[in-house]
């Protein structure tokens, strides 16, 4: 007897290392094994228009069982679905597939990945939630109407905690506040973050709707708030204050070509939404917060902490190069 649990938790840990990359779509993980139980891949989606977590793990698991490397590092979902139905049919009879999200039974840029894994005629699939997208269900039906045995949920709870931000921008909004500070709590006076980190913070600015920072942040650290590390396009930026008269207009963040910037008293109502800032913004916008990201620099120095009383739950931890990075989530939210 497989353990499903284990092998969901390989596919949940995959698929936190590209929470909100994905955006508009939800992070999804998948993990194969082959009828023994040996797993043989393990694979996440990484950026919408791009395959889905099931189709990498297929394309993984295919370049293991055999000896064809010319798929490897494929990521045009179209021809992996096509070639992978010409050369894996009955190469995975069983397999079992364990995804953390059930696998989308619609063509949208992207053509179904319940299609393609009834077509390889995948032994079992083990889905860890339902998807709550009315248009992308019924992958579940799909499948077990092509004889494939489907089980689920298994890690129910932590495979809805993963589409979280997913759900809540579909009904409007997901907010995310990104904060950065040493082991000792300092989050200022200069850069705190290693590399990877600012990377990772780079790309998602890529994919946000909209950046929102904070007037006295501004006014101090005078920032640039682009994307330059990845080279991607520098998000629109919304400046929380109620005095628009006393930010610096000379500040690069002004300077950033095809870049809306906008005063603000209140956060915008639709998107995807990103604010950094320090404790006075985290402060003014209590209730507001979905979800912190945190990364902790293994350095002390001298400066000004966050003294700002909340309990958080900790949703996944990771090493992000030399930092720790934490995903939190009001106790009460």
């Amino acid at each position: 007897m497989f353990d499903d649990a284990f092998y969901m938790r390989l596919a949940l840990q995959e698929a936190w290392r590209y929470q909100l990359l994905t955006y508009p779509n939800p992070a999804v993980g998948a993990a194969i094994v082959d009828g023994s139980g040996r797993p043989l891949s393990v694979a996440a989606h990484k950026e919408a228009g791009g395959p889905h977590a099931e189709v990498l793990a297929i394309r993984d698991a295919y370049g293991r069982l055999t000896t064809d490397g010319s798929l490897d590092g494929c990521d045009d979902a179209h021809r992996l679905h096509r070639e992978l139905r010409r050369r894996a049919a009955g190469l995975f009879r069983d397999a079992t597939i364990y995804v953390t999200l059930e696998p989308c039974s619609h063509r949208g840029k992207t053509p179904a990945c319940a299609d393609l894994i009834a077509d390889l005629g995948f032994r079992r699939v083990v889905i860890g939630t339902g998807d709550p997208n009315p248009e992308a269900a019924g992958g579940a039906g799909r499948l077990e109407g092509a004889g494939i045995e489907v089980a689920g949920p298994i890690e129910r709870e932590a495979c809805e905690r993963l589409i979280e931000p997913f759900v809540k921008w579909r009904n409007g909004r997901f907010v995310l506040f990104k904060l950065a500070q040493t082991l000792n709590g300092v989050i200022d006076g200069g850069t705190i973050s290693c590399e990877a980190s600012r990377r990772w913070v780079h790309t998602l600015r890529t994919r946000i709707d909209t950046l929102l920072i904070g007037g006295n942040t501004v006014r101090c650290d005078r920032p640039r708030l682009d994307s330059r590390l990845v080279g991607g396009r520098a998000p629109d930026v919304a400046i929380f204050t109620e005095d628009p008269a006393s930010i610096d207009r000379t500040i690069p963040l002004f300077s950033v070509p095809d870049r809306r910037v906008a005063f603000v008293r209140e956060l915008p109502t639709r998107g995807l939404v990103m604010v950094e800032g320090g404790g006075g913004t985290l402060g003014a916008l209590e209730g507001q917060i979905d979800w912190m990201v945190l990364f902790i620099a293994p350095f002390v120095k001298e400066g000004t902490c966050y003294n700002g009383g909340k309990n958080f739950k900790l949703l996944h931890q990771r090493s992000m190069g030399a930092d720790a990075m934490l995903w939190l989530k009001g106790n009460d939210g």
